[in-house]
């Protein structure tokens, strides 16, 4: 196989940034990292792409093997390649994202690493630059739920307009009026109403909502401009 000549190999790494949702809390997913530089500190899951690998293959495979969670959607976020990121050696990171109902996938999370879900609001240090690659991507979750609703994918199938309300607080860190929050995201018409009620936080109970898959594509737009100034969000 032939090779450039006079250029220097580097090793390059797959970092995912797992966000997941409870019904009323965000979390961010960790583990403990398995060997030095700083051993058991936490960490995102990451690990080194195989030479026959591309770089999707990797993050699922690197996932998997950290957290025995499968079949989760991963997006591209953005390349780390800073000179002194890694002190052993030159490492560039491709960081991945995704967003997952804990519920639906709580069955599957290994203990080998220790995975563990924390909440956003309170992340403890993270190694290298985890931590500015979790900035990064609740900067493009916030920017994306503003303009479609990627958030759906943190929701089980059937969910209450107050769950919905807890996760964009959640998601934006702030407080959303009541009744504007519910006409608002009805006005969308992508939801439609079940005859079931959640009666668990009241004797009146919330209807349940399941999203219109069907008008999905056509009507995605409706979201534009549910949160106000998106492009602001990716300052």
């Amino acid at each position: 196989m032939s090779r450039y000549l006079k250029q220097t190999r580097y090793l390059v790494a797959v970092d995912s940034i797992i966000f997941g949702f409870d019904g009323e809390n965000l979390k961010l997913l960790l583990i403990h990292r398995g060997l030095k530089p700083e051993k058991g500190r936490w960490s995102l899951m990451g690990g080194f792409i195989q030479p026959e690998e591309d770089l999707e293959k990797a993050a699922d495979r690197i996932l998997h093997e950290l957290t025995g969670l499968k079949g989760v959607y991963l997006e591209q976020l953005y390349a780390f390649g800073n000179v002194h990121r890694d002190p052993t050696e030159r490492t560039i990171s491709v960081a991945y994202f995704s967003l997952i109902d804990i519920h639906q996938y709580e069955k599957q999370l290994s203990d080998e690493y220790h995975a563990e879900w924390v909440l956003l609001s309170e992340i403890p240090d993270l190694i290298f630059d985890h931590t500015e690659m979790v900035e990064l991507a609740k900067k493009k979750l916030r920017y994306k739920a503003a303009i479609h609703p990627i958030l759906f994918e943190l929701l089980p199938e059937k969910f209450t307009i107050p769950q919905l309300q807890n996760l964009y607080e959640a998601v934006y860190d702030a407080s959303f009026d009541k009744r504007n929050f519910s006409r608002k995201v009805l006005s969308t018409g992508l939801l439609v109403k079940q005859k079931e009620k959640d009666k668990g936080g009241s004797k009146k109970g919330a209807f349940y909502y399941q999203l219109d898959k069907g008008s999905y594509a056509d009507k995605m737009q409706a979201f534009l401009n549910f949160i106000p100034n998106p492009d602001n969000l990716l300052i």
